[in-house]
């Protein structure tokens, strides 16, 4: 159990990479709290982690809901008194072309996967630099680093994400603090239920192994990279599966 007691805050922890991740951390032993907007969702994810053994607790969070963000801090620092690690794992997808692109679809796309990354580190910096530790991981995408048609909203905050690592990196490393990104290619999660079927299927047939990623493995990097020691920011674009 490598990650024994470190105290990890999951968004997006309801489904998908978010719960695969959750999964994961509380086999190598970590204290997972469950951050998503749905609390049905939210408690049935807590009650599986529980019933495999872990250390679990979960919690109503919108990401851009700063009061429920501080609530959710204030409590796990009331429980556990300390917050080891983040993962920034919420985030949406609202797609269209430029031309077509409404403000609203813009903005919450900004607002969910941008600002609300902003919010939740904000949250927890204070208490990890005085700590001395903490590890901060972030869901970047390939997207934000070679661009994708009918995402400008989305390429724009996994884009501003790697910005974001980098950034506090510099600012945070010295203090003990490590802040990393991940950037997958697509994921088989629910996120892409709303993708036509042959759009999936022309994302498949660019991969090598003609598959999309599963949420475990995507999982099993966020783990690797909170029991690696480097201080530095490390974006991973995954070759598997790349769009």
């Amino acid at each position: 159990m490598r990650l024994k007691g470190k105290v990890s805050i999951i968004t997006g922890a309801a489904s998908g990479i978010g719960k695969a991740t959750a999964q994961k951390f509380v086999k190598e032993g970590a204290i997972v709290a469950v951050c998503d907007l749905n609390l049905d969702a939210v408690n049935a994810v807590v009650e599986e982690l529980k019933a495999a053994g872990g250390e679990a607790v979960g919690y109503v969070v919108n990401v851009t809901d700063k009061a429920q963000i501080a609530d959710m801090v204030a409590d796990l620092k009331a429980k556990f008194g300390r917050i080891d690690v983040l993962v920034n794992n919420a985030g949406i997808v609202m797609d269209a072309q430029l031309i077509k692109m409404t403000e609203d679809q813009f903005d919450k796309v900004i607002d969910i996967n941008l600002k609300g990354v902003y919010n939740c580190t904000r949250a927890v910096v204070d208490t990890m630099v005085e700590q001395g530790a903490g590890v901060i991981l972030n869901a970047s995408s390939v997207v934000g680093v070679y661009g994708n048609f009918g995402q400008t909203n989305y390429a724009a905050t996994k884009f501003g994400v790697i910005g974001f690592v980098k950034t506090w990196a510099k600012e945070l490393g010295k203090k003990g603090i490590r802040a990393n990104a991940v950037c997958p290619g697509f994921v088989a999660t629910p996120i892409l239920k709303a993708m036509p079927e042959k759009v999936i299927e022309a994302m498949e047939s660019k991969v090598p192994m003609r598959r999309l990623a599963q949420p475990e493995e995507i999982a099993n990097v966020y783990a690797f990279r909170l029991r690696t020691k480097r201080a530095t920011s490390m974006v991973l674009p995954l070759k598997l599966p790349v769009a």
